[in-house]
Order: structure tokens, then C-alpha cells, then sequence
């Protein structure tokens, strides 16, 4: 197997051997530290501690017993489903748009639509704070959806422009012709053909908020407090090893979800 071609210029896998030693060794570079957390969320002790002393479910009874991890559990929870849908909506109908415009601006818009992915969070955290406070928009959870959507629309934007470019647009050229008119079309032809793309953004979009922690440093606060934001208060302020119990959940959470959206990208069904 080592001896078969890896590429079309005939290199083999066993001389492509250092490179899968390499990607591996970074892997476990990078994964290894979230895996450390997993085994501590099981420990007995009243400190982090690997390997654990003693096996108990008691910081995972302390999550679900308390009323502030609960209560920002429910913050991030409500943020995220808000986040989802404005971004999934406006997300779409911004591909949707561009996959059709013929002006010369159209890669000036993507590029601009795009920022967001590019700039360093902690600056838009710094530029949403700033631009909230005159409006009493920090705290609050119109405030965070907001400025989650600011990180969320671009991903959506890219998944549905993937859709929409294994879509044949004749057939919702068909369906307006037949006198559909153009929003009808979309959501009786296009739509349905590219959901899995649709879908896929939106649990983008979802993780996305629900797993953000330095633009709610700035904008969250008080009873608006995220999951995460109180996670990074409590690590810093105290070490307490329901932060493990909690971060164990999330990558469960986040893996499901990141691999749902994977399945329903395109090209990923034959």
C-alpha cells in the first residue's frame, strides 16, 4: 500500500512517509491538551489534577445542580438559536445575491463580507464594544446576537455559495418563466435543492456563538453572562474543576455539530 501512487506525479506514500509522520505528530501537538481535559472532568479532587487521584461524576453534578452555570448555559443557548437564524437568513440571501450579480463589485462585496474571518476578533470586539455603548446595546441579547452574526454570516455565505454552485440555475429559470416569480422560485426550487448547504451554515453559525468567548468579554456582562464568558471569569478568578466537566460537553457538543454540518456539505453524499 506504502508503494502506490499518492499523486499523479507518481509519488509514492512511502516517500510522502515524513510528511503523514509530521501532520500526525502536529495533530497530536494540537489535541492533545483538549484530551487532558476529558479524564480531569472525571476527577475527585477540588483541583485540576491529571491524573486524577479518584474517578466521580461530582463537578458534572455541579454544573447541572448550580443556577449560574445553568442560567449561562440558557444565555449562550438562547444567543446561539438567534444567531443561527439571523445569520442563516441573511447569510443565504447575501450568496444567493452574489452568485447571481453581474457588476464589477461583486468580489469587492464578497471580500468586504468576508472581513470578519480575517480581523482579529479581539479588534471587533474592541470596535462592537465601542460602537454599542452610546446605544445601549452591550449587555444585552440583542448586543450579542449582533455582534455574534458579525463572526456567523461569512460562514454561511460560504457554505450556501458552495451549494449554489452545484445547482443548475436553469431550473429556477424554468420556474419563472412558467410564472413563478422570483422568491417563489427560490423557495420551491432553489431552496429545497440546496437545504443540506443551508442547513450546514446554520450549525456553523450556531457553534460559531456558542463557543465565542472574547467578543462577550466585552459585550456580556451581568445576568447576560455566556457560558464561556463566565467559564474564562471562573478559570481566571478560581481554579474550579467544573470548568473541565463543562469543557467536556462542549467538545461532545461541538464535534456533533461540526460533524453534522460536515455531512451535509456538499459532495458529501454520492
Amino acid at each position: 500500500m506504502l508503494r502506490k501512487s499518492a499523486t499523479s506525479t507518481q509519488i509514492t506514500h512511502l516517500q510522502r512517509l515524513w510528511l503523514y509522520l509530521l501532520c500526525g505528530l502536529v495533530v497530536v501537538f494540537l489535541v492533545a491538551p483538549t484530551l487532558l481535559v476529558v479524564p480531569m472532568s472525571f476527577s475527585s479532587s477540588r483541583f485540576l489534577q491529571f491524573p486524577p487521584p479518584d474517578w466521580s461524576l461530582r463537578w458534572y453534578r455541579a454544573y447541572f445542580n448550580s443556577i449560574e452555570w445553568r442560567d449561562a448555559t440558557f444565555i449562550s443557548l438562547q444567543v446561539a438559536i438567534w444567531t443561527m437564524l439571523v445569520s442563516t437568513v441573511t447569510g443565504t440571501m447575501a450568496a444567493y445575491g452574489l452568485h447571481y450579480c453581474r457588476l464589477s463589485l461583486r468580489r469587492s462585496v464578497q471580500i468586504a463580507l468576508a472581513l470578519p474571518m480575517m480581523i482579529p476578533v479581539i479588534l471587533i470586539a474592541v470596535g462592537v464594544f465601542m460602537l454599542f455603548a452610546p446605544l445601549g446595546l452591550n449587555n444585552t441579547i440583542t448586543g450579542l446576537v449582533l455582534a455574534h452574526s458579525t463572526l456567523a454570516i461569512p460562514l454561511v455565505m460560504i457554505s450556501v455559495s458552495a451549494g449554489l454552485r452545484n445547482f443548475d440555475a436553469n431550473q429556477e429559470m424554468v420556474a419563472r418563466s412558467l410564472g413563478a416569480s422570483r422568491i417563489r422560485a427560490f423557495l420551491t426550487v432553489t431552496l429545497p435543492q440546496i437545504a443540506n448547504s443551508v442547513v450546514s451554515g446554520a450549525l456553523l453559525a450556531f457553534v460559531t456563538s456558542f463557543d465565542e468567548v472574547v467578543i462577550s468579554l466585552f459585550v456580556a456582562g451581568g445576568d447576560k453572562a455566556t457560558l464561556t464568558r463566565r467559564m474564562f471569569l471562573a478559570l481566571r478568578d478560581e481554579i474550579d474543576p467544573t470548568i473541565a466537566a463543562i469543557s467536556t460537553l462542549l467538545i461532545l457538543f461541538s464535534i456533533v455539530l461540526v460533524g453534522a454540518s460536515q455531512f451535509l456539505r456538499p459532495g458529501s453524499k454520492t
